[in-house]
């Protein structure tokens, strides 16, 4: 039985940082997840030695991310079912929208931008919210390997939390290539899980960011064969896949 489970190590100024950055990369609810703190970190002195924090974040089993909805199901805090009637009637649409859109005016891009609600996902609290940007010659917006389209993502989400004081999973895209990149990456984990299933040797993907190794984590999660983990300091951290025992 495979008991390993997608794995993903952060690093920050502070933990609570690191374990926030964790959770936004991955998209995922705080309570669907467990953090190991490998290194609270330091200030230093005067800041001469200081050293962030580095934090472990393991994605729970499926039984108790099930257990965990099934709780929050049964007996939702008063303020929380007010919260999100409050999200509703405030369009957190239209809110994403206009913030990307100012992102944009700001970066001196043209471009169209959409907003609509994701497939809802049984585990998180919030619904999740995406964003498209359509228009010519938006490449400057993806950069390599995505960091560009990573950071205006991760600032959108900070904007979008602060207005609406808590975290609302949003994702955004350019021109459909999220969608693209990430049948890339499904496709290439199947085909290299099934070389380390038959060789017994594990083998490392090429370094990507941290939500395109949640895509490779996701596909091999059910795998009985292989088991994964994120290894490396970034920007090179890559997914390495091993046979299981």
């Amino acid at each position: 039985m495979n008991n390993k489970r997608a794995t993903l190590e952060v690093i920050a100024p502070t933990v609570e940082e690191a374990i926030q950055k964790g959770l936004d990369d991955l998209g995922l609810p705080r309570e669907q997840v467990e953090a190991e703190v490998l290194d609270e970190g330091s200030s230093g002195l005067l800041g001469i030695g200081a050293r962030q924090a580095r934090v472990r974040i393991s994605i729970k089993s499926e039984e108790a991310g099930e257990q965990t909805a099934k709780v929050e199901k049964e007996a939702p805090p008063e303020s929380e079912v007010k919260d999100e009637a409050e999200v509703e009637e405030g369009d957190v649409l239209n809110l994403a929208k206009e913030i990307v859109t100012d992102l944009l005016e700001k970066m001196k891009i043209t471009a169209q931008v959409t907003a609509q609600f994701d497939e809802e996902r049984e585990n998180f609290r919030y619904h999740p919210i995406k964003v498209d940007i359509a228009g010519d010659d938006l490449s400057i917006l993806i950069g390599r390997r995505a960091k560009t389209l990573n950071d205006l993502q991760y600032i959108a989400r900070l904007i979008m939390g602060k207005e609406l004081k808590r975290g609302i999973p949003l994702s955004l895209d350019v021109e459909g290539y999220r969608e693209r990149r990430e049948q890339q990456v499904r496709q290439l984990a199947r085909r290299v899980a099934e070389q380390v299933a038959n060789s017994q040797r594990r083998q490392a993907l090429e370094p990507m960011p941290p939500n395109e190794r949640r895509f490779a984590h996701i596909e091999l999660e059910k795998n009985p064969h292989v088991y994964t983990e994120s290894t490396g300091e970034n920007p090179y951290r890559k997914v390495v896949i091993y046979p299981e025992e």
